[in-house]
């Protein structure tokens, strides 16, 4: 290499280093103008991707991204300690930051009690497939609760089908609860323990809400005869009260004041089939 070829090399080094000084000093001050204007840069915790509704965020759903300060969202995290375990009370879009009011951390007062109504109660009957439209049943949903209750006593009792309750609304089925976290938080002996009921399925129990007096008569109905009663399974948009609703009985699936036959021959009591 002459003398010439290592003057150019050095020339283009410096040339080089003078760049990189000149575009350094640019982004700083454009950094400090950035900063004056909009506050220094801060790292918030940003969804990465869509999160949705009771979803456990975990570290692959968030990640730290710096803001400038006056672009932080109130409530914003900044810590991916705070985020990670915790479930999302709403949905969260991707590129989104991550607020406090939007997350909860399962505990006691995450329970069932919140998902009852002021001046309600809820309670809790045993079903099964019959008697419980098959279980197809959710949190949320409505029903009528129908009771067949045997009457009077002795050679006189009888058998009669009333329906007791209507629009009632489902809280829980088994343990999966209205809105539910995906966890529930439980306590034994001192240690704290949450367990998965996401995938809960199986259950042979629901809760309903009601006003306290019928809540009296269901128990009143679970202690006397615990397997009387049976849910029939409403639209979601039908809140129809049927105030004037008959009883069921013998008699009323003949054709209550029918005439009872004067003799063998005679079937005109029977009610009528149509082809």
């Amino acid at each position: 290499m002459n003398k010439n070829e290592t003057l150019t090399l050095w020339l283009s080094i410096g040339a080089a280093v003078l760049a990189v000084m000149l575009l350094y000093t640019y982004t700083q001050e454009k950094s400090a103008q950035v900063a004056k204007k909009f506050g220094s840069m801060t790292s918030v915790v940003t969804a990465v991707r869509d999160v949705g509704e009771m979803e456990t965020v975990n570290d692959s759903m968030v990640q730290l991204k710096e803001y400038p300060s006056s672009f932080v969202q109130p409530e914003a995290l900044l810590t991916m300690e705070e985020a990670i375990g915790l479930v999302a009370l709403a949905p969260i879009s991707e590129g989104e930051q991550v607020l406090r009011t939007k997350i909860t951390r399962p505990g006691p007062t995450t329970g069932l009690s919140l998902q009852v109504s002021p001046t309600k109660r809820a309670l809790t009957i045993p079903i099964d497939e019959m008697r419980g439209v098959a279980k197809l049943l959710k949190p949320g949903d409505r029903v009528d609760i129908i009771a067949s209750l045997d009457v009077r006593e002795g050679a006189v009792q009888k058998k009669e089908v009333k329906t007791i309750m209507q629009d009632v609304v489902i809280l829980a089925t088994g343990i999966k609860v209205v809105n539910e976290l995906p966890r529930v938080f439980e306590e034994i002996s001192g240690d704290s323990f949450i367990r998965n009921i996401r995938a809960a399925t199986d259950f042979n129990s629901i809760t309903i809400e009601a006003d306290p007096k019928d809540i009296q008569d269901l128990v009143y109905v679970l202690s006397t005869a615990p397997g009387a009663l049976f849910l029939a399974l409403r639209h979601p948009s039908d809140h129809t009260i049927n105030q004037h609703l008959p009883l069921s009985s013998l008699n009323s699936l003949l054709g209550r004041g029918a005439r009872r036959p004067s003799s063998k021959k005679d079937k005109t009591w029977l009610p009528k089939i149509k082809k």
